[in-house]
This record gives structure tokens, C-alpha cells and sequence, in this order.
């Protein structure tokens, strides 16, 4: 059966989408497809253009990325319209994360992209290419206040050219897409490798990467209502039920309450829904496996599964936040299922031993880009065109 490496630019979320096998699927819901919306919708503060990136300072006070590769910081006023304050600008056609660290750095991370849905078919999944044409590339930057423009830190490509994935499934064990982005207490920084299906630490002043922790592939089957894709599409697609290997693509992290790290995954093709999950890994820690098989070995496990496509991760002192792009998938959204531009926010608590989750805003999300937690939780979204920052009443 045909291997084909299911890269998504720009149309979806610009993760590398490790897939095994085959190239797409619908039909499948992974949520609660045109269900009532529950609670207040979020309260928006200011309109951004296709937001992803965002940092909750606290005080009204945030940090976001649009699609043009601006960066700002927003500022509530009491009694006033919020206050987008230009800070900077990348080139790069898909919004950066940020993260302020500090001293006053400001970390911002590019990766791959390309056109979005309205420019290409689904065939050009297999032609998009291994690595980004973009000036920025596979990039960490920072950025501090009168500087002109953010200046790079590392490249990420180059430190997973020589840091394979030995668990690969898709011929380009070397390939990256950092996409998630925290900055540490200690002047270090944390990046989650979509492509890489790992997590690094990176010592900005050194340059110095060193591996957290690398997630190994998931069995999981495809599930029923594949659609009928022709050859010249990248068809036909494997029959309901065809266990497949299906690797990671660690889209998210984040440093709970607790001083764990959260490293959050979108799981690629066939993109089954439920089978996302988040891992929690003891600072410090490096080479660690998170193993799908034996989920409580080691040091990295498994936290809460049960989601799907999760693309961005939070933490307040409540648990943590898990935002799915798609309730029903990030495929059928590529594949323009109907009802698949529907978002989920999940709280996770663990009192116990099995953690509680709790759907907030339910209905009330579209492509959702990101999330983050100070005194209030703020959402940025649509993705893709006119969207805001909101805050959750």
C-alpha cells in the first residue's frame, strides 16, 4: 500500500502530519457534531487576522501572532477598547508561537507552511515538499523591545538532522516542524517538534538542544466512512478497520501548576478520533520515551487521552487545557467534512488517579488557533481569516 508523507501547510494547521500508509479520511465524528452551544460565548477583546500565537501576561495584558507574521501585545482597559500594541513582525505567511521568558525576552517559533485550503487539492499533501521555503524556516527567535526585528536563536531543522526519529513511518526520520513553544523560569525554552514527534529543551545563550523526550507511534484502526478519493487524489484509501501506525505530531506544550511539563499531540493519520493524548514528563528530563504501550513507564506519562487533533496546551490552578482544532478531526477538516470547523476546550483535572474532563464553551468555538491561562482563560481564532482574542466570561 502507497506510503504518503501527509504534510498540511498552511490549510490545517501547518503541523507535519505524519501519516502511515494512506492519505486521508472522513466521515468519522470525533465530538459532538451541531451540538447546542452551552454557557456564554467568549467575550471578544480585540480582531486579529487568523491568530494562533498567544501568551497570557496577566493584568490584560497578551501576546499574540497573526498570519501575516505580526506580533502584538494587547492591552485591556477598564471601560475602553482593548489596545493592540505592534511589536514586531516575521516573515512568514503562518502565525508564530510566542512565549515571553525572562528579562524581558520574547520567544517566537516558526515552522513549515504553505497555501491555504482554497489553494490547493488534496493531492498536493504528497507534493508539498519536506522542508519550508520561508525565510524564517524551522526557527526559534527572540526579540526584546527596541530591537527592529526578532533575531534567530536556533535552528531547529538543523539540530533534528542529526537527531533521527528512530520510530518514523513516514521515510524522513530527520524531518521538523516545531510548532509549540514555552519559555522557562530559567531562561531555557521548551519547543514541541510536530514532525519530530518530540520535545526539546533549547539554552538560548549556548545554542546548546538537548531531546526531552520522543512519543512512539500509536495502533489504531481506520475508522468507517472513508470517503471514495481516485488514484489522481492520492486514493484509493485503506477499508475501515486497517490498523495502521500512527505517529504522534506534537503540536503543544505546557508547564503545569505542578512544574511538570504537558507535551500535547494531534495524532497524524488516520487522524481516528479519541486517540490524542497528553503527557506528563519530570523537569529536567531528557531522552525520556513516551511509550503508548506502557503508558506508565518512565519518566514521560501519559496524562488524559480520549481527544482529538489537540493543537495547543495551558495550564492554570485549575488543570489542564487541551483545545482540539476539530472536534471531528483535523482531516475532515482538510476534506471539508461538514460540522468538522467546530473546536473543543477541555479542562483536565486529576484529583485522583483518573483525571475529569470538562468541555467549556461547548459549540461555541470555530478552528480555535490557541489558549492560554493568566486570571481569565483567552482563546484566539478562527485559524484561518477575521478572528480575535477572546476571553472566557
Amino acid at each position: 500500500m502507497l506510503k504518503i508523507p501527509a504534510r498540511i501547510g498552511i490549510g490545517v494547521i501547518a503541523v507535519a502530519l505524519a501519516a502511515a500508509t494512506a492519505p486521508a479520511r472522513a466521515g468519522q465524528t470525533g465530538g459532538d457534531a451541531g451540538a447546542r452551544p452551552q454557557g456564554h460565548a467568549p467575550r471578544t477583546i480585540v480582531h486579529l487576522d487568523g491568530p494562533r500565537g498567544i501568551d497570557a501576561l496577566g493584568h490584560g495584558r497578551t501576546l499574540v501572532t497573526e498570519t501575516n507574521g505580526d506580533f502584538s501585545l494587547v492591552v485591556e482597559r477598564r471601560h475602553k477598547p482593548a489596545r493592540k500594541i505592534h511589536l514586531g513582525n516575521l516573515p512568514t505567511d503562518f502565525p508564530p508561537a510566542i512565549s515571553k521568558g525572562t528579562h524581558g525576552w520574547i520567544y517566537l517559533l516558526t515552522g513549515a507552511s504553505g497555501p491555504p485550503p482554497s489553494e490547493r487539492g488534496f493531492a498536493s499533501l504528497r507534493a508539498a515538499g519536506r522542508s519550508s521555503a520561508m525565510a524564517p524556516g524551522t526557527t526559534l527567535f527572540r526579540w526584546r523591545r527596541g530591537w527592529p526585528a526578532p533575531k534567530p536563536v536556533v535552528d531547529i531543522g538543523k539540530y533534528q538532522m542529526h537527531d533521527p526519529d528512530p520510530y518514523d513511518q513516514e521515510g524522513f526520520p530527520t524531518d521538523s516542524n516545531p510548532f509549540g513553544l514555552v519559555a522557562l523560569r530559567d531562561g531555557t525554552v521548551l519547543v514541541s517538534d510536530a514532525a519530530g514527534n518530540d520535545l526539546l529543551r533549547v539554552w538560548p545563550h549556548s545554542r546548546k538542544v538537548r531531546t526531552v523526550a520522543r512519543i512512539k507511534p500509536r495502533l489504531v484502526k481506520v475508522p468507517p466512512g472513508l470517503p471514495d478519493v481516485p488514484p489522481e487524489q492520492g486514493g484509493p484509501l485503506p477499508p475501515a478497520g486497517t490498523p495502521i501506525l500512527s505517529e504522534a505530531v506534537a503540536t503543544s506544550v505546557t508547564v503545569g501548576a505542578d512544574g511538570y511539563w504537558y507535551l500535547g499531540e494531534l495524532r497524524g493519520f488516520p487522524a481516528t478520533p479519541g486517540k490524542s493524548q497528553i503527557w506528563r514528563i519530570k523537569p529536567g528530563t531528557t531522552n525520556a520515551l513516551c511509550d503508548p504501550l506502557h503508558p506508565r513507564r518512565g519518566a514521560c506519562k501519559r496524562y488524559a487521552q480520549g481527544f482529538t487533533s489537540i493543537t495547543d496546551l495551558a495550564a492554570g490552578p485549575k488543570g489542564i487545557y487541551a483545545l482540539e482544532l476539530s472536534k471531528k478531526s483535523w482531516l475532515d477538516f482538510e476534506l471539508g467534512v461538514p460540522g468538522s470547523t467546530e473546536g473543543g476546550l477541555f479542562l483536565v483535572r486529576r484529583p485522583g488517579t483518573h483525571p475529569r474532563v470538562r468541555e467549556l464553551a461547548r459549540g461555541q468555538l470555530t478552528l480555535p488557533g490557541g489558549v492560554d491561562v493568566s486570571n481569565h482563560v483567552y482563546l484566539v481564532g478562527p485559524l484561518f481569516g477575521p478572528g480575535a482574542l477572546m476571553r472566557l466570561r
